[in-house]
């Protein structure tokens, strides 16, 4: 995940500068940025617009600091990487998760800081890229305004304990067995926009199995809200105990062991 993170840092950099930018197709939601940010995520690799790529969100955001998002694409077959960002963002990119045994699913809460797109793009094992996404409503501010933590004051004495839950989830005939995991970590997820605080956010979560098998990583941003929470699908039986590692960008782990909950499966239909 170390090579993703520094990769995809230089969006801001890149952003400025698209000249000999692949053939993207036309964006339907005509971003000013969608060039920009196709050229640094997607580089040469293919990319077209697919309405299997669900992100679901409020159509307004009435609480920019804390956004909800989901992105969904377990209808898509070989799916390796999702990617959630939102294009006039100071800082665009939220998530890049890949879910190594998990279904292609991944929710969680962002900061908004205008108006802005709001997508969600997969890779294939192939590596051509799947988009989707819609325009989102939203005040000012979501992105430079100090953390709650930071204005109460009460954000190192909180800082790193991770809460979760797990639950298992009816498979398909056949399938691996599968549950629904939702972790939060306390932590302030700076965006070094607010004067006088400097950036400081989880920037890795990994999820293993009881034998150390890596069932989904994740690079954060700084633009992931506050108390960061998310939700994925693992493969995961009941009884099994999961071990969820994060790390942030000053270099401390945060280790937490949940247990899948030995309780009636939901049924994936429900799992949303």
């Amino acid at each position: 995940m170390r090579r993703c993170v520094l990769g995809v840092v230089a969006l801001v950099a890149a952003a400025g500068s698209v000249a000999g930018a692949a053939p993207y197709p036309p964006d339907p939601l005509q971003s000013p940025m969608w060039t920009a940010h196709a050229e640094t995520i997607f580089g040469d690799d293919p990319v077209r617009f697919d309405p299997r790529v669900k992100v679901t969100y409020p159509e307004i955001a009435e609480n920019q600091r804390a956004f909800p998002v989901a992105l969904d694409a377990r209808n898509i077959p070989d799916v390796k990487r999702m990617v959630i960002f939102a294009d006039l963002n100071p800082i665009p990119i939220a998530v890049d998760y890949s879910p190594t045994a998990a279904q292609a699913y991944i929710a969680t809460r962002i900061k908004l800081d205008q108006r802005t797109p709001v997508r969600g793009a997969v890779q294939l094992m192939s590596g051509e890229w799947l988009v989707g996404g819609g325009w989102v409503d939203a005040a000012g501010g979501g992105c430079s305004a100090p953390p709650i933590s930071r204005v109460k004051g009460d954000w190192a004495q909180h800082l790193g304990e991770i809460r979760g839950e797990g639950w298992p989830m009816v498979a398909q005939s056949g399938a691996q067995p599968l549950s629904r995991l939702r972790v939060s970590f306390r932590h302030p997820m700076d965006t070094g926009l607010v004067a006088n605080i400097a950036t400081y956010h989880i920037e890795e979560i990994v999820v293993k199995n009881a034998v150390g098998a890596v069932l989904g990583e994740m690079a954060l941003w700084a633009s992931v809200s506050e108390d960061p929470a998310l939700t994925i699908m693992p493969n995961a039986a009941v009884g099994d105990r999961l071990t969820v590692v994060g790390r942030d960008t000053n270099g401390r782990e945060y280790t937490a062991k949940i247990a899948i909950a030995a309780q009636s499966p939901i049924p994936l239909a429900l799992a949303q």
